[in-house]
């Protein structure tokens, strides 16, 4: 089973999101601040990360450059501002994604599956190397 971290200052979306993965068979954990999303994120037991940009204290950029300082897994950044330079910004820190709010969560599970999709085939990729 999947494990989804999402991290996300608007609680009632993110419980949204949570209730919508959670009906598709994924394990959630919500974090509602960009500092305590970056220190879950480091321990090790998300397969994939759903991060706002937009949060009070520690924003979403810097939980990302937490998170790549020591971790490389998956990042989908979630958010509403929608300038291309943020978007630039977050790919070029080393997000996988970025999506711009709104969007339903039939198209946030799609893109979740698919990054973990490539991911699982270079795992199986070069476990057959040996």
């Amino acid at each position: 089973m999947e494990h989804v971290l999402i991290v996300d200052d608007d609680v009632d979306l993110a419980t949204l999101l949570a209730e919508y993965l959670r009906a598709e068979g994924m394990q959630v954990s919500l974090c509602h601040d960009g500092a305590s999303g970056a220190k879950t994120a480091l321990q090790g037991e998300a397969d994939i990360v759903i991060l706002d940009v937009m949060m009070p204290g520690t924003d979403g950029i810097a939980a990302l450059r937490t998170i790549r300082e020591k971790s490389d897994v998956p990042v989908v950044m979630l958010t509403a501002k929608g300038d291309d330079v943020d978007r630039i910004v977050g790919l070029e820190l080393g997000a996988d994604d970025y999506v711009a709010k709104p969007c339903t969560p039939r198209e946030l599970l799609a893109r979740i599956r698919a990054i973990l999709r490539r991911l699982n085939a270079r795992s199986s990729e070069s476990t057959r190397d040996f």
